[in-house]
């Protein structure tokens, strides 16, 4: 079977076309949680089980929707038993990206085009093995011709593995979340690594810029937080370092002092010319049981709330146009997709980013370019990121491709947009825009 043909999601003449304009374009992934050290010693795979499966939450979370136990997902079977765990429930995913994503990775990767499956499961894993023998971390960044990745970094992090390597830079990404937490012990260590005590909620904003500094020099572009919603209250100054100095603070002390926090980061980000990605409408670790077994980030995590248009308007509200950076808004619940993409119209320099997570499906990526389209602006998105963790992940980028593609081209097929302008901002999408705003 010829599972992943040449057209795969193309519909027709045009989207044919476009995509023979974006199809071999560079890869700029703008965010990923790829571990740096991995690309600094070059990695090898001990076969394609620990490839996939050594920390991939989508992959493990399909295996206990389809009733594979823990042993095979975060237990102690061995990497093969884990693959051939996977296999068999493959055929159970019709319409789930991994099914798509896994035989992209099969054909783009290993060369292999048959269905994994319960039968082809011990052929596929010898013939990817022979492959992977063959195969390191710097090698697939070759292969998907990968030219920028940011990785998702602490701000205690040394950065000392980030750098270029054989034509890929390697930068990272300032994610302050911990630090936002307020946590005594982080305070403290932050304050070390800074030279700052931390006694005040302005000692905090000194250490983290002093802290995003060393970011820069280490080539740094990018900030990134991730927060289930917006804050309902700020505070402003003198009643912030009031919360700060306290040692019990209330739930509604505790978000006003968050919302003063993220608005100073924002400035501090607009003033080092950082773009800054929002993660939000998400909520953590609901399986208290399994995120004590597994720990974080294992596949317990789901849709949050929506954020209504109230809370960003607030928040917006808080920055002048001069003190906001470049921002992109990801949602994880996109029932309210068009007003999001409403806000993108009322306040410069903010975008709508790419279908985040459980929306990167192929109808969640159509969904969110035709909600960006009618409501936004289209031509001026910044396309496509992994997200992930595993270095096989880049086929997402063909995946996404393919579905933009054939989004302009169904419109110039009906003869509602003009061909040539859907390839010009096929490319704008798929690589120009990130790669200017980012001065790569």
């Amino acid at each position: 079977m010829d599972f992943y043909g040449k057209d795969l999601f193309l519909g027709g003449k045009c989207a044919q076309e476009i995509y023979g304009e974006i199809g071999d374009l560079p890869i700029i992934d703008y965010h990923c949680h790829l571990d740096e050290k991995l690309i600094a010693c070059n990695a090898k795979f001990g076969d394609i089980g620990e490839l996939w499966l050594a920390g991939d939450h989508y992959k493990w979370r399909a295996m206990r929707l389809c009733g594979v136990p823990e042993q095979y997902i975060t237990g102690n079977a061995d990497s093969e038993e884990k693959f051939y765990k996977y296999a068999e429930i493959m055929p159970m995913l019709a319409g789930n990206p991994l099914y798509y994503w896994t035989h992209m990775e099969l054909s783009q990767i290993f060369g292999i085009r048959a269905p994994l499956n319960a039968d082809t499961a011990k052929e596929i894993y010898r013939e990817a093995n022979r492959v992977l023998k063959q195969t390191d971390v710097r090698g697939l960044l070759k292969k998907f011709k990968v030219e920028y990745v940011a990785t998702t970094n602490d701000p205690l992090d040394e950065l000392k593995d980030h750098g270029t390597y054989e034509g890929t830079q390697v930068a990272p990404t300032f994610r302050p979340d911990k630090l936002l937490s307020l946590d005594g012990e982080y305070l403290k260590k932050i304050g070390e690594k800074a030279g700052i005590p931390i006694r005040s909620a302005n000692d905090l904003l000194r250490a983290a810029e002093s802290r995003l500094v060393y970011f820069i020099l280490h080539g740094c572009k990018i900030a990134d937080h991730g927060f289930e919603k917006f804050p309902a209250v700020y505070a402003d100054e003198a009643e912030a370092e009031r919360i700060f100095a306290k040692e019990e603070k209330t739930p509604a002390e505790k978000q006003a002092l968050f919302g003063y926090l993220l608005v100073q980061f924002m400035k501090m980000y607009a003033r080092h010319g950082i773009l800054v990605q929002l993660h939000f409408s998400v909520t953590r670790n609901v399986n208290a049981e399994m995120y004590r077994k597994a720990g974080a980030d294992s596949g317990f995590d789901v849709i949050g709330p929506a954020a209504g248009t109230a809370e960003l308007i607030s928040f917006f509200s808080q920055l002048t146009d001069a003190e906001r950076p470049e921002t992109i808004l990801y949602s994880l619940n996109d029932s309210n997709l068009a007003a999001l993409c409403c806000m993108t119209g009322a306040y410069r320099k903010v975008r709508m980013g790419a279908a985040w997570w459980f929306n990167d499906t192929a109808e969640g990526i159509r969904r969110n370019l035709k909600t960006i389209a009618e409501y936004s602006a289209l031509g001026n998105n910044f396309g496509m990121l992994t997200d992930s963790r595993s270095f096989a992940s880049y086929v997402r980028f063909d995946f996404f491709r393919r579905i933009l593609a054939d989004y302009l081209g169904s419109l110039a097929e009906k003869g509602e947009y003009d061909l040539s302008a859907a390839k010009e901002i096929a490319k704008k999408i798929s690589y120009y825009n990130i790669k200017e705003v980012l001065a790569l």
